[in-house]
């Protein structure tokens, strides 16, 4: 149209307040352009950052995002899953690879582009953008147990239902074994991921005859907990207790002393994810995976023995 239409188009559009009507679109173009995301859970930063750069390049793209948590409840996943299914969704973002077989098969049989992440099985039928967290935790645990602690303890997410939470605590225990100790010489804590968990469980360690010279977490939030519980309790972190973590959110670099953690590439996991899942959606692959690296951030939180 002329550009005098289009002025007099848009200054109708203005003083209507008109809105196209989505559902019609949605249609019309057989495609919503949206993308439904569920993740564990909305009260810490674990996965703001990668879900931030996921949306940033998904509207780059020209698609909207909606979010929901499961609270790390299999059976509301499924059920947000179908919800999101249900609304329309072109694609999904899932996190980790466990969950009843039963989803895959419904995703499958609705056409369902779905793209797992902050983990990756290269080998998986399932298109994945993440990092090897068991191949990652080991590493740590290497460097740990090479600075010369042989007291470690574990504080470790809850394992049921939390595949990312078992791999870790796996190659915690891969390493212990390779330096030649016993398992039953390794005390592990499960708790949900909160820093009063931490806390608490980091209360419990150290009430053990023989006290741990340094505590691994599962991720950041719970290590933040146990720095805060061992200053309460009188301890001095790293030189009466070292204390290391995992995910290299924002708040590892604020805690005092500053954390020793794995660097996720939170926001590279994010865009990716987003640009293999559109791929999926627009049918340009047929399936993609993605293992990112990851790195040790050492820091003052850890020290040799």
């Amino acid at each position: 149209m002329s550009p005098k239409t289009l002025a007099k188009v848009m200054e109708a559009v203005e003083s209507l307040g008109y809105t196209p009507n989505f559902n019609a679109r949605a249609m019309a173009a057989k495609q919503s352009h949206t993308i439904g995301a569920i993740i564990p859970t909305m009260e810490n930063a674990i996965f703001a950052r990668g879900l931030q750069a996921f949306q940033e390049k998904l509207l780059e793209k020209g698609y909207n995002l909606l979010v929901s948590s499961s609270a790390y409840q299999p059976k509301l996943e499924a059920q947000q899953i179908r919800e999101l299914v249900a609304r329309g969704a072109d694609g999904l973002l899932l996190i980790g690879y466990e969950r009843d077989e039963a989803v895959y098969e419904y995703l499958a049989r609705r056409g369902i582009p779905t793209v797992l992440a902050w983990a990756s099985i290269p080998d998986s039928e399932h298109a994945s953008v993440g990092f090897d967290n068991r191949a990652a935790m080991r590493l740590l645990a290497d460097k740990v147990i090479d600075m010369g602690h042989r007291q470690i303890a574990v504080i470790s997410g809850i394992l049921d239902g939390n595949d990312r939470a078992a791999e870790r605590l796996a190659g915690i225990q891969d390493s212990w074994q390779a330096h030649g100790f016993h398992l039953n010489d390794l005390p592990i804590i499960q708790t949900p991921y909160e820093t009063e968990s931490g806390a608490a469980a980091f209360e419990q360690l150290v009430q053990a005859d023989v006290k741990p010279t340094v505590i691994m977490c599962g991720n950041d939030v719970l290590a933040a907990g146990v720095i805060s519980k061992a200053r309460d309790l009188g301890f001095n972190v790293p030189d009466d207790i070292s204390v290391t973590g995992f995910d290299d959110i924002e708040l590892a670099k604020h805690v005092f002393p500053a954390l020793t953690t794995v660097h996720v590439p939170h926001r590279q996991m994010g865009r990716v994810a987003a640009e293999s899942l559109i791929d999926l959606i627009e049918n340009r692959v047929e399936k993609v995976s993605h293992q990112l690296d990851i790195s040790i951030e050492m820091r003052a939180s850890l020290q040799r023995l």
